[in-house]
């Protein structure tokens, strides 16, 4: 019989797993609502004409697509389905796909939804999404998302908004990190003046990898996309662009001088540095030429998070898109927004210990017992520090005192009350502090004190 196993790039998580993963998003979701998100969920899969065409070539590749329920094959003849190439037979035998990131559902769930909601809309999502991609260190095929947005304003004050809540969600992890900040006005004026504008989503997907393959590899694949050998010659002084970010913004400036669209990206990445220092950010900023973000929905500040202790990429990635609702039939609503990989934060949280001693799912308290009157009798004291909100458990065998303390011991479980007919006469259970090895005669309606107090 073959062992049971789970697909390439997914986990399982145990209790204890879960219970650290839930720190990561009961942190996140608290400083999402602090500045005014509210929350949705969109369903896990949606229709391909919905997803298909918005991440670029490379990322409707890694599009899971779902084949039609009942016989799949239906209509399709035997000499059709031999002579067909992979897309062609895709888009016959499958109407939906899951959802690739949450930026696209919202943007159709916006549009849907757009009787029903007050503009500018802030909303929060936190959901797995799933990519086609080769498993490897920090990059899964099904992991979660948590995203925010608010769409319906062009105000550059979301941007900075945004770099707040990344300054307090890592602040509030113990996570230091350093915010890449880039604008794809910028990129797209670049593109200009190396006199190749109509192929910025070759250059950005190239120079996107500079961190993972080099500069030599990048250029190789600039070369292999048919950009003319003077346009990578006038590309390299820009990418490798040194100084402040004051300082790189003046050489800019005289690099983009022809170029409105540079120009204009320029101006909008001075007002987000402005603004954050007016609102007092000391998050690490740094702008990064070689920062594309590759999804082609994205128009001006682009954003990724890297944590500086860990060698991981990036942590947090988002931006500017100007049109993404158009595609749905509902043009000029402007969004800007960032997503938080959990699955990395929690990698990177596991790297460095940096979880609290005690999480709040774990059990607090155990009742062990002699026999079935004082198992009922714990019952009783187990709901009443229940409504007090402890988590408590009652062991619900007769058995040995020894293995009822094993399994609290196992379980990292702090106290025990230990119920015997003595203890049951008095109104007293006697009180073991797993950490220190101490215990104490206990009235029942004290045990939340001696708890609290320790």
């Amino acid at each position: 019989m073959n062992k049971p196993s789970i697909p390439k790039g997914t986990r399982d998580f145990t209790p204890e797993e879960m219970a650290r993963r839930n720190y990561i998003f009961s942190t996140i979701r608290s400083v999402f609502r602090l500045y005014g998100f509210q929350q949705i969920e969109t369903p896990a899969m949606e229709n391909l004409s919905t997803l298909m065409g918005k991440y670029g070539e490379e990322g409707d590749k890694l599009l899971f697509k779902i084949l039609n329920s009942g016989d799949w094959r239906q209509g399709i003849t035997e000499a059709e389905f031999a002579g067909s190439t992979v897309p062609q037979l895709t888009n016959r035998i499958s109407e939906k796909g899951l959802r690739y990131d949450l930026t696209v559902p919202f943007a159709r769930f916006v549009v849907q939804n757009r009787d029903k909601i007050q503009f500018p809309f802030r909303r929060y999502q936190i959901q797995p999404v799933w990519r086609a991609d080769r498993p490897q260190k920090g990059r899964y095929r099904e992991f979660y998302q948590c995203d925010v947005d608010v769409v319906g304003t062009d105000s550059l004050l979301c941007e900075t908004e945004l770099i707040q809540i990344v300054e307090e969600v890592y602040r509030r992890l113990g996570i230091r990190v350093c915010l890449h900040l880039n604008n794809r006005k910028i990129l797209a004026g670049i593109a200009e003046v190396i006199g190749e504008a109509e192929r910025l989503t070759d250059i950005t997907v190239a120079i996107d990898k500079m961190d993972k393959i080099g500069i030599d590899n990048v250029n190789r694949e600039l070369q292999e996309k048919g950009l003319s050998e003077q346009a990578i010659t006038h590309l390299q002084p820009i990418l490798n662009l040194t100084g402040t970010n004051e300082e790189k913004l003046i050489k800019l400036t005289d690099i983009l001088a022809s170029s409105d669209t540079g120009l204009l990206g320029i101006e909008e990445t001075k007002e987000v540095l402005s603004l954050c220092r007016d609102t007092g950010v000391t998050l690490p900023v740094m702008l990064d030429l070689t920062l594309a973000r590759g999804l082609n929905y994205y128009t001006g500040a682009i954003f990724e998070v890297k944590a500086l202790d860990v060698e991981m990429g990036s942590i947090t990635g988002g931006g500017r898109y100007d049109n993404l609702t158009g595609i749905f039939g509902m043009p000029g609503v402007s969004g800007v927004g960032i997503s938080f990989g959990a699955d990395r934060i929690y990698d990177v949280l596991n790297q460095l210990s940096l979880y609290p001693e005690h999480n709040s799912e774990q059990t607090c308290l155990l009742f062990a017992h002699f026999g079935d009157a004082e198992r009922k009798h714990c019952l009783g004291l187990a709901s009443a520090l229940r409504r007090e909100g402890v988590n408590t458990e009652v062991y619900p065998d007769i058995c040995k005192i020894k293995k009822q303390m094993n399994y609290a011991d196992q379980k990292h479980i702090p106290f025990v009350a230990i119920v015997g007919s003595e203890e049951m006469q008095s109104g007293t259970v006697m009180l073991k502090n797993m950490l220190t090895g101490e215990q104490q005669s206990v009235a029942g309606k004290d045990i939340l004190v001696h708890i609290k107090s320790v």
